[in-house]
């Protein structure tokens, strides 16, 4: 077999480096990825890994001692929800460590077993880190297993990545497009089911709705940690659409089998495409609410267009 080599090659962009890792099998994940820790390590550069947990103790155990100086994160628990990937693990990992003449991470977003609802934030997660770490002398490994993903989640890291690694070498990506893939994954989400309770609120009646949120939360068998969750979301949400939205904001809230659903819709337009995804800080108006929210949920999807705004909120219901 021919290994398949992740080390450091001339920057497809200024600054930020953003290889895809095309690999199949335990053999070829690790000779793609554990000589891109241990190169960084020789430069005395930082270097994290955040990846889902099989893959992870894979890399603890090949690295030996030099694990230890490696930032070891769960991916499927860090990563659960996307939307917090870049502010709650990337940017404080990248910002943390300033100063740096090079940053390098492997990141695995995307793995067999990510739920078809999970997978549009995911790919969208890519695409956006082309945009966040722009000019950040960071480079970005991203492993893709050919063997358990999907042509379509193949054929996307071609279009987010402007770099793809295999076993037969490195090659620039024909098909590298992250702005197709924002557009082609911001769809309308499917209807709320016709069992789904649907309210508006505005800024007099924003307390009745957090009442009423929760009230119907706690029925549902949520936790008080949860309902204190719960109440922060639909705040934070509603806050947004009656400050940019138009001044309302319907509401709708339903249960799944595993799942909360919360989601509100308004006439607003989100138009920066990394809002919520970003860190921030108390200088800035917009944004902050729904960094607030992915910090808090399961998962958080957004569609947006000139006609409106819907962001739809997954918490995971207790265990019966």
């Amino acid at each position: 077999m021919t290994a398949i080599a992740a080390e450091g090659s001339p920057a497809i962009q200024d600054g930020f480096e953003h290889p895809a890792l095309f690999y199949a099998g335990r053999s070829e994940y690790l000779e793609g990825t554990v000589p891109f820790i241990e190169d960084g390590l020789s430069a005395d550069e930082p270097v994290a890994a955040a990846v889902p947990r099989h893959n992870l103790d894979s890399l603890r155990r090949a690295l030996g001692s030099a694990a230890d100086r490696v930032m070891l994160v769960d991916m499927a628990d860090a990563g659960a929800n996307p939307g917090r990937i870049i502010p709650g693990v990337l940017r404080s990992f990248v910002d943390a460590n300033k100063g740096s003449r090079r940053i390098r991470i492997i990141g695995e977003p995307i793995w067999p077993g990510r739920s078809e609802l999970e997978y549009p934030a995911c790919v969208q997660h890519e695409a956006l880190l082309n945009l966040a770490f722009d000019g950040r002398p960071v480079t970005k490994l991203c492993p893709y297993d050919t063997d358990g993903l999907s042509a379509q989640a193949i054929a996307d890291a071609c279009a987010t990545h402007p770099l793809l690694i295999d076993r037969t070498g490195r090659h620039p990506s024909e098909r590298y497009d992250p702005d197709r893939i924002l557009d082609a994954y911001n769809l309308p989400l499917d209807p709320a089911p016709k069992y789904a309770v649907e309210r508006s609120a505005d800024s007099s009646t924003l307390d009745n709705a957090r009442w009423f949120v929760t009230s119907y939360a706690r029925a549902a068998g949520m936790t008080g940690l949860q309902l204190v969750d719960l109440e922060i979301v639909i705040t934070e949400l509603l806050a947004n659409s009656i400050r940019h939205g138009g001044g309302t904001g319907a509401f709708r809230i339903w249960t799944e089998p595993s799942h909360l659903v919360c989601e509100v819709s308004d006439a607003g337009h989100i138009t920066d495409p990394l809002a919520g995804r970003m860190p921030t800080d108390e200088t800035q108006f917009h944004g902050r609410g729904l960094v607030f929210v992915n910090q808090i949920v399961d998962l958080l999807r957004v569609h947006t267009s000139p006609r409106g705004t819907t962001v739809r909120c997954y918490l995971r219901l207790p265990a019966a």
